[in-house]
């Protein structure tokens, strides 16, 4: 199975510039069985750290296994949510946006 880390770090290659242009956003990733991540979407361009970010406009929780699935394109963000494998802190609509950010 792929790792958290190794999806974060894939990050920055799936990333849609076009789609972030003129956003200001801070995404955090709580993992609960592993690390936590955040990424910054700023006019156009993402930076990925591990930590926390206080500021977070949005924060999700979920275990590796959800993560994994949701970034890949194998787990539908929105079921996972649904089925309580996916909790949000924050405004919740902005886990929408993910999708057209870092699209599978």
């Amino acid at each position: 199975m792929t790792s958290a880390a190794e999806i974060i770090q894939s990050m920055h290659a799936k990333f849609n510039a076009d789609a972030a242009a003129g956003l200001d956003l801070v995404f955090q990733f709580n993992i609960e069985d592993g690390e936590n991540y955040y990424v910054i979407v700023k006019d156009g361009t993402c930076d990925v750290q591990k930590g926390n970010d206080a500021n977070a406009n949005v924060t999700l929780i979920m275990d590796t296994e959800t993560f994994v699935g949701i970034m890949s394109g194998e787990t539908d963000g929105m079921q996972a949510f649904m089925g309580g494998k996916l909790r949000t802190e924050g405004d919740m609509m902005l886990a929408l946006k993910l999708s057209e950010l870092f699209p599978a």
